[in-house]
């Protein structure tokens, strides 16, 4: 039995056919939220951005790093792109997958669509056909795949980021598997980007989306891979070190996997959210002096990483359950601010963060991944408050409002310092028909 056919063979039934409109909805919002993250990424790591131009002196062309203002050459906007995408840890994903879905695939998409005058309903298209590739690979390895050390958003993003290309460019049956194939080869990505204070997660996605820029460019030149690079000792033994991995179903549940993404709220990794909205809603119960101590229960995949009290910057506080619940205690919300390099040395949330204690709940690791749950406990010297969230805010059950949505957006592009006017002219052009990719980013 050929997995690689067969799984192939079921995205290509799904790109076949007409995608409903709610799913090309969806995806325009998954865009916007992508190109808002990634101009704020861009403010945030703005001074190593400028040694990074300094150093290597990055090829000029016509592709738009996004967020720069600058035009460079193919491979320099890929990769750029994607550093940029996942510098704040606030681009969309899916909990049952682990994985972060948008940002190696439109990291991708938008220089080829300016290179090749794709409309952006094209690149939508294949970005959905992208968003399935990379979920569905994710859940038929999860949770074993994290448990070994790997970053599901690197290794799953890559097959998810050639294939969206593939079909973006209109590359044959053969030439889509043979990018598949060099793309199995090449994926990888490490969680220990995660330890030490380890600035290096936004590589994961940068070098994630030229891999997969790569791997199209080895297919369309002729070179082919393994007859099943995902059986055998290939992609699913490699990231998971078992044979009989069975492939997940495509369209599970009946919906698409960029219907399942997740919209953060809270600038922060996701295995924190539960935990920061049980603070904020506590906040008008109890004072942050008033704490002795406080006590957290989540599922087990979210502890392990994320339950350090020692800040070590503002990468690392944006992992930590601790520090995080304690924005959302202190200020009643956990946003680009709270988790600025100046916010992480403020010894009031740092003296909180030290309070609070993060331990796995059987039964919440039980529910993962149908409910991604945390209990919060508040203890003070007249007694205890106790708040359990199961979907925070942004999660498909649990989604934002388009004025929710739209806040967040705007935050965003202010954040980084994009002009308003370009900003909506973004916002809405994303609306409009028969928009090519190369209207929407000539200005960010």
């Amino acid at each position: 039995m050929n997995k690689s056919i067969i799984f192939l063979e079921e995205i290509d039934n799904i790109a076949q056919k007409e995608i409903p409109e709610e799913v090309l909805k969806r995806a325009k919002r998954s865009l916007l939220d992508y190109l808002a993250v990634t101009c704020a990424g861009v403010k945030f790591q703005v001074d190593k951005l400028q040694r990074y131009y300094s150093f290597t002196q990055p090829e000029e062309g016509k592709f738009r790093a996004v967020g720069t203002g600058k035009d460079l050459a193919l491979k320099e906007a890929v990769f750029l792109n994607g550093l940029n995408s996942h510098a704040l840890d606030f681009d969309d994903g899916t909990n049952s997958g682990i994985i972060h879905l948008g940002g190696p695939i439109f990291s991708l998409l938008i220089p080829l669509s300016q290179r090749y005058k794709a409309g952006l309903d094209d690149m939508l298209r294949a970005a959905v056909i992208g968003y399935e590739t990379s979920y569905t690979m994710a859940v038929s390895i999860q949770p074993g795949h994290k448990a070994m050390g790997y970053h599901a958003t690197g290794t799953c993003g890559t097959l998810g980021a050639a294939l969206a290309a593939g079909y973006l460019l209109g590359f044959s049956g053969e030439e889509r598997f043979q990018a598949f194939a060099a793309a199995c080869a090449a994926a990888s990505g490490t969680l220990k980007v995660l330890d030490d204070g380890s600035e290096l997660k936004p590589y994961n996605v940068a070098k994630t989306a030229l891999l997969a820029l790569t791997s199209i460019q080895l297919a369309k030149s002729g070179f082919k891979g393994n007859a099943d690079p995902l059986g055998g000792r290939g992609f699913f033994k490699m990231m998971t070190g078992k044979d009989d991995i069975k492939l997940h179903p495509v369209l599970s549940n009946g919906t698409y996997a960029v219907q399942k993404s997740y919209t953060k709220p809270y600038a922060s990794c996701r295995y924190t959210h539960p935990a920061v909205e049980a603070a904020i809603h506590m906040r008008d119960k109890i004072k942050p002096e008033d704490v002795v101590k406080i006590d957290i229960r989540t599922y087990d995949l979210a502890v392990f990483g994320h339950d350090h009290t020692k800040i070590l910057g503002s990468y690392n506080a944006k992992m930590s359950i601790p520090y995080a619940a304690a924005a959302g205690m202190i200020y009643g919300k956990a946003g680009l601010k709270e988790f600025s390099e100046e916010a992480v040395k403020d010894e009031k949330i740092l003296g909180l963060t030290k309070k609070i204690h993060v331990e796995a709940d059987k039964e919440l690791s039980a529910a993962f991944p149908e409910l991604q749950a945390a209990v919060v406990t508040i203890y003070t010297k007249d007694g205890k408050v106790t708040e359990r969230v199961d979907f925070p805010k942004g999660e498909p059950e649990n989604p934002l409002t388009d004025a929710e949505f739209r806040s967040r957006y705007d935050g965003l592009m202010d954040y980084a310092g994009v002009e308003p006017s370009v900003s909506s002219e973004v916002f809405g052009g994303v609306y409009k028909e028969n928009v090519k990719v190369e209207e929407l980013v000539r200005n960010l």
